[in-house]
């Protein structure tokens, strides 16, 4: 006999709503990270920070300045050393575990989540990971506008 379990996490969102917490599902179609758009640190970086911060029930700023926090730390070891990119990039695709973990302790959404991964996905250089950290810090100026004190 078929046992019936509810969706994991990330699955059965309809209608664009994010199910968890009812806010709107965010859009990553726009956001790319090799050739990026001249709106990208601007537009794009800002709709997206409005959307995660719509959610008042999670993605506390200080959560998020963590995540953005390890992003400057690896871009930083990754300008430096440019040659050890390959040995990073385990470390640096780690980022979507602890999100996963933060997702399940509910500090963040499936939003950011969702951010997080789409971006790292798009790490494959360093060209693209200076442009994942620039718009990290666009998305996190645009959400502390957004949500200045939590």
């Amino acid at each position: 006999m078929a046992q019936n379990f509810p969706p994991r996490q990330g699955q059965g969102n309809y209608g664009g709503r994010n199910d968890r917490d009812n806010n709107p599902k965010i859009d990553t179609s726009e956001i790319q990270l090799k050739d990026i758009k001249a709106d990208l640190f601007d537009r794009i970086a800002q709709q997206t920070a409005v959307t995660i911060a719509d959610n008042k029930n999670s993605n506390k700023p200080s959560q998020l300045r963590r995540f953005y926090d390890e992003i400057v730390m690896w871009e930083g070891k990754v300008s430096q050393f440019p040659e050890k990119f390959d040995e990073y990039l385990p470390f640096i695709r780690m980022i979507n575990a602890k999100a996963a973990y933060a997702l399940g302790r509910k500090l963040v959404d499936d939003n950011f989540v969702t951010l997080i991964n789409v971006s790292l996905k798009q790490v494959n250089d360093v060209s693209t990971m200076r442009h994942f950290k620039l718009f990290m810090e666009a998305f996190m100026g645009f959400y502390k506008e957004k949500r200045p004190k939590d």
